[in-house]
């Protein structure tokens, strides 16, 4: 196994997890952004008000983007197990 190799699994590993985590993070980072604005513009300042939405746009994003990422997941572990035998020589 070489160091471009190693290196090569690294990046794509690194890749998907990128890919997998988007989905989920860019709901959260929406919804926290929007709750701010509100709670800006009101002068609220309570922090447990953005905890539920948070929790709400998370779990949406999960049921939707949910078989795309398991999805992805499956394709890149089916890709890391065919290449293993090229990988160890």
């Amino acid at each position: 196994m070489t160091p471009e190799s190693v290196m090569d699994v690294g990046r794509s590993a690194m890749y998907v997890t990128v890919l997998v985590s988007a989905p989920l993070l860019l709901s959260a980072l929406a919804s926290g952004l929007i709750i701010g604005i509100f709670q800006a513009a009101t002068q609220i300042q309570e922090m447990t008000l953005s905890f539920i939405p948070k929790l709400m746009a998370i779990a949406v994003a999960l049921v939707l983007a949910g078989p795309w990422m398991l999805r992805v997941l499956i394709d890149f572990t089916q890709r890391l197990y065919g290449s293993i035998p090229g990988l160890t020589g």
